[in-house]
């Protein structure tokens, strides 16, 4: 029988066709973030910055779930009221990026293995009294250059299972991401035939683990071309296979995929979320747990200035609500304009 509390939670976040906004950035990440709009990273500028995002209102009802990193989910907003309980507010499920970053793997042509697993029963249960529902852990698999190895999958699959058996031991659920990364000038087919090994693997070793299918989250990929493939492929390619590939790799029993953007352009990324959702009826929710591509324009649009919080809040309430609107399969490109006229 499946967990209550597991399932309970993959509900608040997912039902409705509401999504997740991925705001776990390490601080090393988010001081890149800023500096490309002149913003010095503080930890007040970093606060300020996930505050603008956590409030906005607008965003609430296609936002079910929030990622946050260790500094954020122990931060408070400037009148001292924590960031979770902002979430909370807005019926918003915190969640946490638990792992501790791709290291390099041993004996291996420059691939990573995820670390994390020391001390992370004591983590997790620190971060449920601090209000996490769900948990985050991202593997990293490179093409090219003879990658990626069996042993590379093989490794990066175990960590994946044993942190999400944890995560289900402290009932949070674990969000499983194993990411085949765009980098590189390979085809959409290579593309394919990665991601399903990959998949393949995790799955295999989730059942070792004797982890809960029913839950969890799968992280995935979509199926994509390089980004140095001189062959792009369209929404609808990108759509197909996307759905073949999952067919023979995820068991349906899965209850929601939450696509990464993985390097995406904001629209590129709501319309082949679309075109997943535009297909035949699938066994799993096709949602979003989306960084860059919910956060892109509204942080340029901020960019440090408080004047401009409401305008960033518009910006970013209004990538939700396409993306929303893609997970529902009712996006087209006339809901681009509604920014435009506000």
């Amino acid at each position: 029988m499946s967990n209550a509390i597991l399932v309970s939670t993959i509900e608040k976040i997912v039902s409705g066709n509401k999504g997740i906004l991925a705001a776990d950035e390490s601080t090393n990440t988010v001081q890149k973030r800023l500096a490309g709009v002149g913003v010095e990273s503080t930890n007040e500028s970093r606060r300020d910055w996930r505050h603008l995002l956590f409030a906005c209102r607008d965003a609430a009802p296609f936002i079910g779930g929030a990622i946050l990193y260790d500094e954020t989910i122990r931060q408070n907003a400037a009148d001292g009221t924590p960031l979770t309980e902002i979430l909370r507010q807005h019926s918003i499920v915190p969640g946490i990026k638990v792992d501790t970053g791709a290291k390099l793997l041993a004996h291996s042509r420059n691939e990573t293995v995820t670390e994390g697993l020391d001390g992370l029963r004591e983590r997790l249960a620190e971060y449920r009294e601090l209000g996490a529902g769900f948990a985050k852990w991202r593997a990293v698999i490179n093409i090219g250059d003879g990658r990626p190895s069996t042993n590379a999958i093989q490794a990066n699959a175990h960590a994946l299972a044993r942190y999400a058996a944890l995560c289900q031991e402290a009932n949070i659920v674990p969000i499983v991401e194993p990411e085949v990364m765009m980098t590189g000038g390979h085809s959409v087919e290579t593309c394919y035939q990665v991601t399903e090994s990959t998949l393949k693997t995790v799955f295999s070793e989730l059942n070792m683990q004797r982890v809960d299918l029913e839950g969890i989250l799968l992280k995935p990929n979509m199926i994509l071309s390089g980004k140095g493939c001189p062959t792009q492929a369209s929404p609808e390619r990108v759509a197909d296979m996307t759905i073949r590939c999952f067919s023979h790799a995820v068991p349906a029993i899965v209850p929601a995929c939450v696509f990464l953007s993985g390097g995406q352009s904001e629209i590129q990324a709501t319309q082949n979320l679309q075109a997943i959702n535009s297909s035949t009826k699938l066994p799993w929710i096709m949602s979003f747990s989306y960084g860059r591509a919910l956060q892109e324009s509204a942080l340029k649009t901020w960019a440090g200035d408080a004047t401009r919080v409401e305008a960033a809040q518009r910006a970013y309430s209004h990538r939700a609500r396409c993306n929303s609107a893609a997970v529902a399969g009712n996006y087209n490109a006339s809901l681009e304009l509604e920014l435009d006229n506000a």
